[in-house]
């Protein structure tokens, strides 16, 4: 029990949060399942899960609501699961700090792909293990570029000498961006390198990502390329 890795999931609807409390288990996770958010933020702050699974749309404290207070404790992995796909939901959850976002009704298996995902990013469930990792990739001291310093083995990072807190999520973006400073990272590239996506995803998820990655290192750092996607400024 003690090397299993330990979801925390929030949903309201009995009947799915049952099923899918099962399929995890089977998995291989332990789960601690939670029928609304103030009860979910008191299981987080009690157990300290590895990821928080949060629907959208629970009583007392709303999914996106709950993700903001986890953020402001912890870097924990976050995925947001939403019953529609409609931009306002999406957009709020992951600029709430959520890594990811699942929409139901999902297929137990994709779901599972989603979080183990996740995990390999944050290192947990067997570690980073594609061989071609953005540390990998960008590691070897500390790169800079004018005010911004990022040490590439220590995972800091520094603008004009203050630390700049990044979620690990945003660090391997930034790790991507600065292992090849001024080349033109399309949004399909960079879901396939930093959020192990083995097929297609939302490119929002990119988009908003880069957004709360400029607020923290700088508006203009990274450059918006039309058409083709993001490149830092070397």
């Amino acid at each position: 029990m003690a090397d299993q890795t330990h979801v925390l999931f929030v949903e309201d609807d009995d009947v799915i949060r049952e099923a899918t409390q099962l399929a995890l288990e089977r998995d291989g996770f332990a789960v601690t399942a939670m029928p609304d958010g103030l009860s979910g933020l008191e299981a987080f702050r009690a157990d300290r899960p590895d990821i928080a699974l949060l629907d959208v749309m629970v009583p007392g404290l709303d999914g996106v609501s709950l993700c903001r207070r986890i953020r402001d404790e912890s870097t924990v992995p976050v995925i947001m699961l939403s019953a529609r796909a409609d931009s306002i939901d999406v957009v709020l959850g992951l600029e709430a700090g959520a890594d990811d976002y699942v929409t139901k009704p999902f297929d137990g298996a994709v779901l599972v792909a989603r979080i183990r995902a996740v995990l390999r990013r944050f290192g947990h469930a067997g570690g980073a293990d594609r061989g071609e990792g953005s540390a990998d990739a960008a590691a070897g001291g500390v790169l800079s570029f004018g005010e911004l310093e990022i040490d590439t083995e220590g995972m800091e990072v520094r603008k004009a000498g203050q630390p700049v807190a990044l979620t690990p999520t945003e660090m391997r973006l930034l790790l991507e961006f600065s292992s090849a400073p001024g080349t033109v990272l399309s949004r399909d590239k960079l879901l396939e390198r930093v959020w192990d996506y083995g097929w297609g995803g939302d490119t929002r998820v990119v988009d908003v990502h880069v957004q709360r990655l400029r607020t923290k290192i700088g508006q203009d750092r990274i450059e918006t390329v039309r058409g083709f996607g993001y490149k830092l400024k070397a």
